[in-house]
């Protein structure tokens, strides 16, 4: 069984928050952090090692510093860190720039929104690895000639 995905989860409202954990661990199987401001959240960062959280998902308009501020701080301690800004307006778009994915509060469905995630999650982890001609011959000699020439099936599917 491979491990749960993490996501940190940061918002100002608790009642949201908990709802949005509650959410995405059981209707999405991840492994759910959360805090309530972007302080807590950058100290949960740097305690990470890089690589260790898959996805980021914070409100954009919070006390202190803001989720845009949020994202550009977290992304210099892990570079790789995708991150999607939610927001209860709409025409605050525009100050979302830092993040992967912008979503207005309430006007995506949850499907929608697992579904994002999943996506910036997958896009996290980046192409499959393609084994070397040499390599793939030792493994399976008769693949030999196929793993000379790359495959790109997958590609569609993802």
């Amino acid at each position: 069984m491979r491990p749960k995905k993490s996501i940190l989860c940061v918002d100002d409202n608790e009642q949201l928050l908990s709802v949005r954990k509650f959410f995405l661990e059981t209707r999405g199987c991840y492994r759910v952090l959360t805090a309530s401001n972007a302080h807590e959240a950058l100290d949960l960062i740097r305690s990470m090692p890089p690589g260790s959280l898959d996805l980021l998902l914070c409100d954009l308009l919070m006390p202190h510093m803001d989720g845009n501020d949020l994202v550009r701080r977290a992304k210099q301690l892990h570079p790789g860190l995708p991150a999607m800004i939610v927001s209860g307006t709409v025409t605050a778009f525009d100050r979302a720039c830092a993040a992967d994915v912008f979503l207005p509060k309430g006007a995506c469905s949850p499907s929608e929104m697992l579904e994002r995630i999943r996506v910036l999650v997958a896009r996290k982890r980046g192409p499959r690895k393609v084994l070397a001609p040499s390599i793939a011959s030792a493994i399976d000699p008769a693949r030999a000639d196929s793993a000379a020439m790359p495959n790109f099936a997958h590609a569609a599917a993802s």
